[in-house]
């Protein structure tokens, strides 16, 4: 039995205590205690404690899973501890001592003041400057010898087509070559320096290559399932492959008549009219087969969780092909998630989560890449992909990917961000929209080697209604924005060589109303450029999806602010008649693409090669049917706990510039990854 009851931690709390949820200070010390007494369940009631003294006992290491998101002093003198990193679960601790702890040497200490962001006070010593050392000028010093150490010995040793054999083989090599070569530091944190080269070596791997991060890693470096979300450290935290619910994971199944390569036509399972089913159009297989369903966004890692909404992906650029020249192509495989507390990095082809990162009061809407050119060692430069991710406390996270490394917070907006965006012709240019009517322009800066940064605000543009979507023109997306609201899609000059730093909309769009009359009030909740000119959009009028023309729609030359003007439209594309709102579109121009999904699961997709050429002429002629998907995905038969998933809408889909992988986000926090043959 064990020794410590709810009595126990009752009577040794300071005060005393008549419910465990209340108690902030408790004193376990000198009760012969060993690390099967410290019991999670029990333990994870503390939802409070702060301060905990286990000093003078028996133990010999943590339990993975205590489950103590608050607690900020730690007291383990006196025990018999032989490792340390299952304390990065307790992501607030401030102090920190474990004197007299014989197996523990300099080596423990350096890891605890790297997985500890906000550790000051080791063993009484204030260690702030230390340990900022540690985590950002030892991590970048081992990072680039890694990354020389591949490039150099093994890079050309994996041919472009890999096998799986291949890979594990490189791995191994690699691992263990890069363990023994790479050196550091003194000859006494000899273990230490191994201990992060293995780790940043399996990041390397993982998200540099898409190499998939080892498997079965060694017990320290393993979470917990049941470990607590982190809380707004600055260290991701990185989310063990078991919370992951893959296609082939027994708790969420797919009925094998539904996993064979997709035939579906349009139409098929929505209701059309008979002009429009009899279309001549003729409908295109694009056979693209489902690789993985994964639940990764769940709140607490529950399993349980089929609630959380998924609401924005967006890709990576690939640094190689720099993400400012051609965005086109520009793309890696990797994709970044959001909804819910977190934010994921999953790797499209295998379905590796390759990092998470929580902030456990957030509801994150959405996510957005830039590239920055910044300094490194020596006073060179290196270009960094930067993540930066917004949703309901109005605040922009900025996060140096491949560092693991929230670096800075921007406090943009005292109302939810629905969404962000960067400028594609200014790096350091952040676009925010929000519930406070409000579009600002921000200049976050470039972070030095210490990752100190300065942001600016640039420009506010006033709305009438809350701003949805938003959309730079490509032809000058240093002059104009676009963006969908709630009361319309409205247009903005954006040239900072103006004086005027708050600004009203340059023109309001009319559209076709139900009554066959124009409107500007109408909900536009999704909004994209499928061209230099073209662009698509999507109203409350049920069934719609309006394709028109910008140069055609919006003269330059008018005089004027705030004019109403007439959107050309193109075409129409037809779609579900849902009159739910939020299901939002992309494109992927190099493709000549346009996806949506609807309230059923399934992702509407059209081809529109044929078109954008009759388009472009100055005397194109509207289209006089509406367009037919060229084909319809259905969402599988899901099973989750041996229930069926219903009820799924398809908040949002986007596929990577090349049109290989398509990303599905829904209601019931499943992101399905679709791949073209």
């Amino acid at each position: 039995m064990s020794k410590i009851t709810t009595e126990l931690l009752l009577e040794r709390a300071v005060p005393r205590s008549t419910r465990l949820r209340k108690i902030e200070t408790l004193n376990l010390s000198k009760l012969q205690l060993k690390t099967g007494d410290l019991d999670p369940r029990l333990f994870s009631r503390l939802r409070h404690l702060q301060k905990l003294d286990l000093s003078d006992n028996l133990l010999d290491k943590f339990p993975n899973s205590l489950t103590l998101p608050d607690l900020r002093v730690l007291n383990c003198n006196n025990n018999k501890l032989e490792d340390v990193t299952a304390l990065k679960q307790f992501p607030l601790l401030e102090e920190l001592t474990y004197e007299n702890n014989v197996y523990l040497t300099l080596n423990d200490d350096y890891k605890v003041m790297f997985l500890l962001q906000n550790l000051r006070l080791l063993n009484g010593k204030d260690i702030t400057k230390l340990a900022n050392h540690v985590r950002r000028v030892n991590s970048r010093k081992l990072t680039s010898k890694v990354t020389a150490h591949w490039e150099k010995f093994f890079r050309d040793q994996l041919p472009e087509k890999y096998t799986a054999e291949q890979v594990k083989s490189i791995k191994k090599k690699f691992l263990k070559s890069v363990q023994t070569n790479v050196v550091y530091g003194p000859s006494s944190l000899s273990e230490f320096t191994r201990w992060r080269v293995k780790m940043i070596a399996e990041e390397f791997l993982a998200y540099s290559l898409g190499l998939e991060l080892n498997s079965d890693p060694e017990p320290e470096e393993k979470m917990d399932e049941d470990e607590e979300e982190s809380t707004e450290s600055p260290r991701a935290a990185a989310e063990d492959v078991g919370q992951v619910v893959h296609i082939y994971d027994p708790l969420v199944t797919v009925a094998p008549s539904k996993r064979k390569r997709n035939n579906s036509k349009p139409g098929s399972g929505n209701k059309r009219s008979k002009s429009q089913a009899n279309t001549e159009e003729e409908a295109e297989d694009v056979s693209a087969e489902p690789l993985h369903f994964l639940q990764c966004h769940s709140k607490g890692n529950s399993r349980e969780d089929f609630k959380t909404q998924l609401w924005s992906c967006v890709f990576e650029p690939l640094l190689d092909c720099g993400a400012r020249k051609d965005p086109i192509v520009s793309s890696s495989r990797t994709v970044a998630t959001c909804g819910g507390e977190s934010i994921c990095l999953i790797d499209c082809e295998t379905g590796t989560v390759l990092k998470k990162y929580k902030v456990a009061t957030e509801e994150f809407f959405s996510v957005a890449w830039t590239t920055l050119t910044m300094v490194i060692s020596d006073s060179r430069k290196k270009s960094h992909n930067i993540l930066a991710a917004a949703g309901r406390r109005g605040i922009v996270k900025l996060i140096h990917v491949a560092a693991d490394f929230c670096y800075g917070e921007i406090k943009a907006h005292k109302k939810p961000i629905a969404t962000v965006c960067f400028s594609p012709t200014q790096e350091t240019h952040l676009f925010t929209a929000s519930y406070d009517k409000r579009i600002a322009l921000w200049d976050i800066g470039i972070p030095d080697c210490d990752y100190n940064f300065k942001a600016s605000q640039l420009l506010v543009l006033e709305a009438l209604s809350i701003p949805l979507r938003i959309a730079l023109v490509p032809t000058c997306p240093e002059q104009y924005l676009l963006a969908g609201c709630e009361g319309g899609c409205f247009a903005w000059n954006i040239k900072l060589d103006k004086e005027q730093k708050c600004r009203p909309f340059e023109a309001i769009f009319q559209f076709p109303d139900e009554d066959r009359g124009m409107t500007t009030s109408h909900r536009v909740d999704g909004l994209a450029f499928l061209n230099d000119d073209v662009i698509v959009s999507k109203s409350s009028k049920p069934g719609c999806i309006y394709l028109w023309s910008w140069s055609r729609s919006f003269d330059a030359k008018g005089k004027g602010h705030q004019r109403t003007v007439s959107a050309v439209i193109l075409a129409e594309l037809e779609w579900s008649t849902t009159d739910l709102s939020y299901l939002t579109l992309s494109t992927c121009p190099a493709k000549d693409y346009v996806f949506c999904g609807d309230e059923k699961g399934s992702v509407w997709m059209y081809n529109l090669s044929k078109y954008t050429t009759a388009w472009s002429s100055a005397k194109g002629k509207r289209s006089d049917k509406r367009i037919p998907p060229t084909q319809i995905l259905k969402w599988p038969e899901l099973r989750a706990n041996g229930e069926q998933l219903t009820e799924i809408l398809v908040n949002n889909v986007v596929s990577d510039p090349t049109f290989t992988y398509l990303v599905v986000l829904t209601s019931v926090n499943i992101t399905a990854i679709w791949k073209k043959s």
